[in-house]
């Protein structure tokens, strides 16, 4: 589980996101671009632009499995999410 991101390697632009299931949710990204209805409009457009071929995926943080029973894997990473962006300083996001 963590931060990653959806990177066009032909404009820069990302999509950066967090998971408890990093490789699940980009296949359902993909899975959604690949039928044409990806919420994210723009993102649409450039993959039915580039093609698959010119996006990569990308761990950007990981969040390890904590021993306490009652953490909140959603809301950390969200706040985990916040401080990558903040630290890369990213500007040019879907």
């Amino acid at each position: 589980m963590g931060v990653y991101q959806v990177k066009n390697l032909v404009n820069g632009r990302v999509l950066i996101d967090n998971s408890v299931d990093m490789e699940s949710k980009w296949n359902r990204h993909k899975m959604e671009l690949k039928l044409g209805n990806h919420r994210i409009k723009e993102l649409q457009h450039d993959w039915n632009k580039y093609g698959e071929s010119h996006f990569e995926f990308e761990v950007l943080s990981e969040l390890k499995k904590s021993e306490a029973e009652t953490v909140d894997y959603n809301k950390e990473l969200k706040m985990l999410q916040t401080m990558v962006l903040e630290e890369l300083k990213i500007e040019n996001i879907y």
